[in-house]
């Protein structure tokens, strides 16, 4: 696969990670991952940090993916299946932005 899409997968498998743990964990589990990516692919390691880092903050498809999305859970009375409704669709152009964002500033086509 080229750079694009190695970067998509790991972009996509640490938001999901981060759907069900802390963002921090997720780095924490991602960041190994992304550099033996980075080494084997012979690429700068950069790019795929930045990814996991854009990724890890970027999950607004559960209330347990952000604190902020857990603050207003219960003040707000929203149930979980808003959060899926509208968190959803917006993590999808938040990763279409951010990997395109991504592979043009770092140029890795």
């Amino acid at each position: 696969l080229g750079p694009v899409a190695v970067i998509s997968s790991l972009f996509i498998t640490t938001i999901i990670l981060t759907s069900l743990i802390t963002n921090a964990a997720a780095v924490s589990i991602m960041f190994p991952i992304a550099m033996s990516m980075a080494e084997q692919m012979q690429l700068p390691y950069t790019p795929f940090f930045v990814a996991i880092a854009f990724a890890a903050s970027g999950d607004f498809m559960t209330p347990i993916g952000y604190q902020t999305n857990l603050m207003v859970y219960g003040p707000g009375n929203y149930t979980f299946r808003d959060f899926v409704k509208v968190g959803t669709p917006l993590t999808v152009i938040y990763i279409a932005i951010c990997i395109t964002f991504i592979s043009i500033y770092y140029k890795i086509y």
